[in-house]
């Protein structure tokens, strides 16, 4: 009897530490489960955290690479051949002429100004086509928050639609002026490449 016993308790000894084993791994897996969703929602280390503009430069926009010159290096280009038409996209009426007479002084050929066809628009957007990719980057240079969208335009004409964050141009002295090297956007694309383009606002070409 006593052998039968002992090995009952035995059993039993064995069942409890077993199951004392399983118990504490799973107690385990939970935290360790809790701790790396409280990392993501605090964004810990970054974890979870959306892309910001610091991260995504053209917010996520897929913008064509600058186009380099017989060097091979790609430059800014010359304000006054940077053809635009400055466009309000915001309720803030006289936007687009403010801003198109401070483009105007600094060199750019302003086409016209006028509203766009939204008062809602968030963000700026430069609008530009196959042919002025590095007008494009030049004028971008000059604005701190603005999205590069190429569209199907043939001409020299470039789009900018002013939005609700514009709050001023860049600081001269931060930009890089006519004959710096132009460093393309991170992820861009040979324009080249890039099909199924926007159909571009309508507008008087400029050769």
């Amino acid at each position: 009897m006593t052998g039968i016993y002992d090995e009952r308790v035995a059993r039993k000894a064995y069942v409890r530490r077993r199951q004392t084993t399983v118990f504490s791994i799973t107690v385990v897996c939970m935290v360790v489960a809790l701790v790396v969703s409280l990392l993501f929602y605090f964004h810990a280390f970054g974890l979870g955290k959306p892309q910001t503009a610091e991260s995504l430069p053209n917010h996520g926009v897929t913008v064509a690479c600058a186009v380099p010159d017989s060097s091979g290096t790609a430059k800014y280009v010359d304000t006054s051949t940077v053809h635009v038409r400055v466009l309000n996209g915001t309720q803030h009426s006289g936007f687009a002429r403010a801003v198109g007479e401070a483009l105007t002084n600094r060199g750019f050929t302003v086409e016209s100004v006028a509203n766009y066809q939204k008062t809602d628009v968030k963000r700026t957007v430069i609008y530009y086509g196959r042919n002025t990719v590095n007008e494009a980057y030049t004028l971008n240079d000059h604005f701190t928050d603005a999205v590069m969208k190429m569209d199907d335009r043939q001409d020299k004409l470039i789009d900018v639609v002013l939005g609700a964050t514009f709050d001023n141009l860049k600081t001269k002295s931060k930009v890089l002026g006519k004959g710096a090297k132009i460093t393309s956007i991170s992820g861009c694309v040979d324009s080249s490449k890039m099909t199924n383009l926007p159909k571009a606002l309508t507008h008087d070409a400029v050769s």
